[in-house]
């Protein structure tokens, strides 16, 4: 194909997916996702288009920034970076011009502005050392062992078999395996070693002897390779100004040293042929663990199992003190006492007192133990930590976002693991995600803390139940997806149209040849959101206390995070009859409630209200509804979602009118917003709670409760002490000086909130 039938060609695909963003019938939303993953793989099949696809996208986003198109600027963004990580033979004036264009988006408000901020510091790495991205990427993802580079991804995908079908999970567990059973670590390796040295030296470099020369190496040949290739790599991405002439002269040298002084010489007279260069290096798929939900506490063990296998930051022995029962035999450690017997001076302490788990480790040696009132407090390995605020390597390893992660670092403790948390399914299971959050929160104030040192991130693919018979009654199950696309249309258009190809995946027979070669579509969508959607919103947890009209029974505790439901269970009355008065109450349907609550106002003023009325329902949902829904819900904003979190209640109330054929009796529903609200049922009607529409979250026999944003068990109140000197007896007098924070539960996207 010429190279003008090509740019037209890939031109089109480009403009289909510009159409799709701004598609608004059905007919042209059946495809959304597709052009996406159709363009990516035409460059995939055919790498030497990806200059030309560079090109185009550059064009069509400073057209977007001239006329203020903002919809199509982080798609398009996106879609670029996608290509050039995994593309070689990218000029140096197209990374320039792309970093130029990412610097002038600096001046847009958020979410605009943060993501190119993420891109200009991957890009200037990537234009003076071409193939970082790819490497780092691959090292991360596959877990390859690297001293320059020690930092690893984890894919977690959750799906819980009551809500997800077993043909789903059978259809997703055989496309990961079938694509990482080609994935392994020599594999990697020889495709890190052959992108880095193709991308810098272009042209120059013999592709297709180059990879046989790989493939015929011995494992032991070609780690070394790879470990010089990331040596020459990392070293020269953390000089202050480094030289891309500088970084080909190295990795000409590794070149050299591969295929040999003679085929280097002949490699610089000019590259392979056409028919003599291999096939595409491939950028593998993340290292993903399959799970089926089995309790929340299985959140807080898959990621202590993630931190513990061969480590070289000597986590093992930091996570001693982990409490881990509940774990396969074989896998539990062991539980240091922190408590010292002595006096507490550092001159009697017993001989070896101050050495470390691991005697002849330098760095352990430097590393001494402070003391302050008896107690011993281990002491981090000052040679093996980063800058305290310094999250990993610049644009690819973030902090786990929002407030509820950023006071949590420890002192000089940088985050050297990933774990990407994917839950499958509605909003069931983020109810019960939500509950694993807290646990793990507040399990972290009482044990030694994990995401400290664990960059946490969540991402939700929505899969509901095939339409049918089975489906019908069922309430609506993806509200918080539907919220997720209307704030970033990118994840509407990616992320939420996977639902029905996942279902018709399941559908499929089963192929057990693995000969073919087959693009799997959900797992190379599945990449691209873990991969990309790195900006996240959040969503506040909200706390229920539960009091039952047993008074023997405990009040109970938990938390939602879409949705409560509240019913009205049947009168139970009283074995010795009622009076006449008595039973006409108890005729009349609902319950009489009396709620309080703070009204939620856009000046965050506290305005007390409380109301008694009869009503034979409750709903307060979490999740704000779209704009179509009127007036009761917040107006959009362009600040962060948590800056304007309330709960939407509607009630539904009984009103009574008296007529000469009687009393009648009609229902009303009314809508306020509140930040938090207390329930009591006046009379013998028992209430029943229904938490993130999930029956198996039910509580029954309620005769209060009481709802408000749930507070980050981290966080305390602290208090300061003031001594009065002038009185003879000094009295202390306590002050609160800061706030519990809310618990605010990230969930990634591509792009955020966009307005």
């Amino acid at each position: 194909m010429e190279s003008s039938d090509v740019e037209l060609d890939l031109l089109r695909s480009v403009q289909a997916v510009l159409r799709e963003l701004s598609a608004q019938a059905p007919a042209q939303q059946s495809n959304q996702g597709m052009w996406r993953w159709s363009l990516h793989k035409k460059v995939e099949r055919d790498p030497g288009r990806s200059p030309a696809l560079v090109r185009i996208l550059l064009k069509e986003l400073e057209k977007a920034e001239s006329e203020d198109l903002r919809h199509v600027i982080i798609p398009l963004l996106h879609t670029l970076m996608y290509v050039l990580t995994k593309a070689t033979g990218i000029s140096e004036e197209l990374y320039r011009r792309t970093y130029a264009f990412c610097t002038r988006l600096l001046t847009l408000p958020t979410p605009y502005c943060t993501v190119a901020l993420e891109y200009a510091v991957q890009l200037k790495t990537e234009t003076a050392v071409p193939g970082t991205l790819y490497q780092r990427t691959v090292i991360a993802e596959q877990n390859l062992m690297s001293d320059l580079y020690p930092y690893q991804e984890r894919v977690l995908l959750f799906v819980d078999p009551e809500l997800v079908s077993p043909s789903v999970c059978s259809a997703l567990l055989l496309e990961i395996q079938a694509a990482q059973e080609q994935q392994t670590p020599e594999a990697c390796m020889r495709h890190v070693v052959s992108h880095t040295l193709q991308a810098a030296l272009g042209d120059t470099c013999q592709a297709g002897t180059l990879h046989r020369k790989l493939q015929a190496s011995p494992r032991s040949a070609l780690e070394r390779y790879f470990h010089a290739v990331v040596a020459a790599v990392e070293q020269m991405a953390g000089e202050p100004s480094p030289s891309r002439a500088g970084h080909v002269e190295r990795l000409e040298e590794v070149y050299g040293s591969l295929l040999g002084p003679a085929a280097a010489a002949r490699g610089r007279c000019g590259g392979d042929s056409l028919a003599d260069r291999p096939p595409s290096i491939p950028l593998p798929s993340p290292h993903i663990t399959f799970h089926l939900w089995a309790d929340e506490e299985q959140l807080w063990k898959e990621l202590v199992l993630f931190l513990r296998p061969r480590s070289q930051m000597r986590l093992s022995a930091d996570l001693e003190a982990l409490d881990l029962q509940g774990l396969p035999q074989g896998r539990e450690l062991a539980r240091v006492s922190v408590l010292s017997t002595d006096s507490g001076i550092e001159r009697d302490l017993p001989p070896g007192a101050d050495e470390p788990p691991a005697p002849g480790s330098p760095e352990m040696e430097r590393a001494g133990l402070q003391r302050k009132g008896g107690i011993k407090k281990r002491a981090w390995p000052p040679d093996l930590l980063l800058p305290g605020g310094w999250d990993g390597a610049p644009g690819l390893h973030r902090r786990t976002g929002g407030p509820a992660g950023d006071g949590d670092l420890l002192p000089g403790v940088s985050r050297l693991h990933t774990a990407r948390v994917l839950v499958l399914g509605d909003d069931r299971m983020l109810g019960r995600l939500a509950q694993a959050y807290h646990s793990l929160r507040k399990r972290e104030t009482q044990k030694f803390c994990l995401t400290p040192r664990l960059s946490l991130q969540f991402y939700y693919i929505r899969v509901l139940a095939p339409e049918g018979p089975s489906a019908s009654g069922q309430p609506e199950l993806g509200e918080l997806a539907a919220f997720l696309g209307r704030a970033d249309p990118w994840y509407e258009s990616i992320v939420n149209t996977l639902c029905p190809a996942i279902h018709k995946l399941a559908a499929m027979p089963l192929s057990l040849d693995t000969s073919q070669n087959v693009d799997p579509f959900i797992l190379d969508v599945i990449t691209y959101y873990v991969r990309m959607g790195t900006q996240p919103i959040y969503f506040q947890i909200y706390t229920v206390k539960i009091f039952f009209s047993d008074l023997s029974q405990d009040p109970a505790e938990d938390v939602f995070l879409t949705e409560l439901k509240v019913k009205i269970q049947d009168c139970k009355l009283p074995k010795d009859g009622l009076s006449p008065k008595k039973r006409g109450v108890a005729e009349t349907p609902g319950a009489e409630l009396t709620i309080c609550y703070q009204k939620a106002l856009l000046s965050r003023r506290a305005r007390e209200v409380t109301v008694s009325l009869r009503a034979t329902g409750l709903v307060l949902k979490a999740i704000p509804g779209s704009d179509a829904e009127g007036p009761t819900h917040l107006p959009p904003s362009p600040a962060p979602v948590r800056d304007h979190t309330c709960l939407n209640v509607s009630v539904t109330e009984v009103i009574k009118s008296c007529n000469l054929a009687g009393r009648s009796f009609s229902t009303v529903t009314n809508t306020f917003r509140t930040v938090d609200l207390r329930i009591q049922s006046q009379d013998q009607r028992l209430l029943t709670l229904s938490l993130d529409k999930d029956n198996r979250r039910t509580f029954r026999d309620v005769v209060r409760f009481e709802v408000a944003p749930c507070p980050e068990p981290s966080a305390r109140a602290h208090k300061s002490k003031t001594l009065w000197l002038s009185s003879p007896r000094p009295k202390e007098t306590e002050v609160t000086t800061a706030k519990a924070r809310p618990l605010l539960m990230p969930i990634n996207t591509f792009s955020g909130i966009v307005q």
